[in-house]
């Protein structure tokens, strides 16, 4: 069974036991979040939309955060550079269940 859910505004394909990075989620590691159900397919049998009727629960794993993104701008010949960098907060969930 697959199920398309959204989180933070992004749409993600998850299975059950599938594990994901998606954008920062508050709550610490072990609370369960109801994800918000768009699509599922149920062996080959389609539900879209409000239909659905189906739930998707996942379980917080951890808080992370991603690689280092630097930013680096310069104007040729002014003497002109800037560097800055950050890091993306994303939380670690994993699938449980989708009924």
């Amino acid at each position: 069974m697959i199920a398309v859910v959204k989180v933070a505004g992004q749409q993600f394909k998850v299975e059950k036991d599938q594990t994901l990075f998606v954008p920062r989620v508050e709550g610490n590691a072990g609370d369960k979040l109801n994800l918000e159900v768009l699509l599922v397919d149920a062996d080959g049998k389609l539900s879209i939309g409000s239909t659905v009727g189906a739930k998707v629960q996942a379980e917080i794993v951890d808080q992370v955060k991603g690689d280092t993104v630097i930013a680096y701008k310069q104007k040729r010949r002014k003497g002109f550079h800037k560097k800055k960098g950050h890091r993306t907060a994303y939380t670690k969930i994993k699938v449980t269940s989708i009924a």
